[in-house]
């Protein structure tokens, strides 16, 4: 069972706390992790390009000459996709589902080694708690500046909160490096997006019940 030092906002080491090795503990596997950010992202997709077809293009409803006779190709529509201002033939439709489906134990199973990862690389640090008086963004950015300077952290970390908590929420909204994570909230894309994770003490316990079942 991996046991971690606990710090403070100040950067300093107030005791320590064991993981769970069930989380904390598990082998990376870099195939089994991009499956699931591919599938995270392309469940976020957009789908916002969409073109129309013949039936869809205003107008054209008149046969612009007879079918016979004229010398010319025969044509029903003005808006025909062989026309300037016609339908698109085979276009992008905004009804293009992009989402992928990732089984439940093997989004854990990739959470678990992203932990773990971070941990192994010292990038994963538990900190004691996150006091604000009021919502003060001067006051977040001074803690982490702190923290950044001590335990000598990358500038951009996930800070992961055992649940809402607006003080800290908005705080760091205009924080360009910190990003507030509620345990529910936590993917593979945003932890691997931010160099540091920083876990809220309280927020392990939920992290276990939430996922450990």
């Amino acid at each position: 069972m991996p046991k971690v030092p606990v710090y403070n906002i100040s950067g300093e080491k107030t005791g320590d706390t064991e993981l769970s090795p069930a989380i904390f503990e598990v082998k990376p596997d870099t195939g089994v992790i991009q499956q699931v950010v591919i599938a995270e992202l392309a469940n976020a997709r957009n789908t916002v390009a969409h073109t129309k077809t013949k039936g869809e293009v205003r107008g054209g409803g008149k046969k612009p000459w007879k079918q016979k006779g004229t010398g010319r190709a025969r044509a029903g529509s003005i808006r025909s996709p062989l026309w300037k201002g016609g339908g698109v033939t085979f276009g992008p439709r905004s009804s293009r589902n992009y989402s992928k489906k990732v089984n439940r134990s093997q989004f854990r199973k990739s959470l678990f080694m992203v932990l773990s990862a971070k941990l192994a690389d010292k990038n994963l640090i538990i900190l004691e708690n996150f006091p604000l008086e009021k919502i003060s963004t001067k006051a977040a950015n001074t803690i982490l500046k702190e923290l950044h300077n001590k335990l000598k952290l990358s500038s951009s970390e996930n800070i992961i909160l055992a649940k809402s908590d607006k003080l800290v929420e908005r705080s760091m909204r205009n924080l360009p490096g910190a990003n507030p994570l509620r345990v529910s909230e936590m993917s593979l894309y945003r932890l691997l997006k931010q160099p540091v994770t920083i876990i809220l003490k309280d927020a392990l316990p939920v992290i276990e019940k939430t996922f450990l079942k």
